[in-house]
C-alpha cells in the first residue's frame, strides 16, 4: 500500500479515541495515524498518544471540517500518497480501510457507503429524507451512482489531498457535502464502497424527530450553497 494517513479527528472523545487508533494499528501497522485533537476540554490527546497516535492539537474547537482541514495540510506538508478519515467514536470499522483505500486505483475519493446494501445502519423520517435527496442530487453532479454523500469515512489520493488543502469548508456538512461538490467541478473522480457501520462506543448521538427536521433543513441549505458557488470557485 502507498504511504497511507490516517487522520482522526477527535472532540472530547477519551473514552473511544484510544482503543480506535489501537484497532487501527492492528489492522493498519504501517500506516501512520493523526489524531487531530479539536480543542479537546477532556484527556483525548493523552490518551490518543498512549495508543501510539501522532497528535495534532488545535488551539480551540473548529469542527470536522476544520480538524480535517489541518490534517489534509500535514499530509500534504509530509509527502504522503493517500488518506483516510476515521472518526473516533468507533463507529468505523478499521478491517473496512483497506477495502476503501484500494478503491482509489480507480477514483480520486472513495466513500464508506452505509447505504449499498452492507449491515443495518438505518436512518429514518427526515433525516432518512434528506440523505437520499442529497446522494440522489450528487450522483447526478458527479455522474455516478452514490448512496451516502454525507459518509465521512472516506478515503483520497494526491489529486484530493491538494484538492482539499485549497478548498475544505468548515461549515456544518462542508466536510462531506460542500468538499465533494468541489472535488467534482473540480474534476475529480468519485467511487464508493459499501460498509457496515458499528454502534458508537461510549456516548449518545443527537436524535429525535425535532434534531432530523433541523438536519434536514440544513442538509438542503448546505447543498444549495455548495452548488452556487460553483461559479465563484471556476472564476478563482
Amino acid at each position: 500500500m502507498d504511504k497511507l494517513l490516517v487522520i482522526v479527528p477527535a472532540w472530547n472523545e477519551e473514552r473511544n479515541v484510544g482503543t480506535t487508533v489501537e484497532e487501527i494499528r492492528a489492522t493498519l501497522p504501517e500506516s501512520d495515524i493523526l489524531v487531530v485533537d479539536d480543542g479537546s476540554t477532556d484527556a483525548t490527546g493523552d490518551e490518543a498518544r498512549a495508543a501510539g497516535a501522532l497528535v495534532l492539537t488545535l488551539p480551540f474547537n473548529l469542527g470536522v471540517g476544520g480538524a480535517m482541514r489541518a490534517g489534509y495540510s500535514f499530509a500534504a506538508r509530509n509527502d504522503y500518497d493517500a488518506t483516510i478519515q476515521v472518526d473516533a467514536d468507533g463507529q468505523h470499522d478499521p478491517a473496512d480501510i483497506v477495502r476503501i483505500v484500494t478503491a482509489l486505483d480507480e477514483a480520486d475519493i472513495a466513500i464508506g457507503a452505509r447505504f449499498a446494501d452492507v449491515g443495518d445502519y438505518r436512518a429514518r423520517g427526515p433525516r432518512r429524507w434528506a440523505m437520499t435527496f442529497l446522494a440522489s442530487t450528487v450522483s447526478r453532479v458527479a455522474h455516478t451512482r452514490l448512496t451516502d454523500v454525507t459518509s465521512g469515512f472516506r478515503a483520497g489520493n494526491r489529486r484530493a489531498i491538494a484538492q482539499y488543502v485549497n478548498y475544505y469548508p468548515a461549515e456544518y456538512l462542508g466536510d462531506t457535502i460542500d468538499s465533494l461538490v468541489a472535488a467534482v467541478h473540480a474534476g475529480l473522480s468519485v467511487t464508493q464502497v459499501p460498509v457496515a457501520m458499528r454502534p458508537r462506543r461510549h456516548g449518545t448521538p443527537s436524535q429525535g424527530f425535532a434534531g432530523s427536521m433541523l438536519y434536514l433543513m440544513r442538509s438542503l441549505l448546505a447543498l444549495g450553497l455548495a452548488i452556487a458557488r460553483r461559479p465563484l470557485r471556476n472564476r478563482a
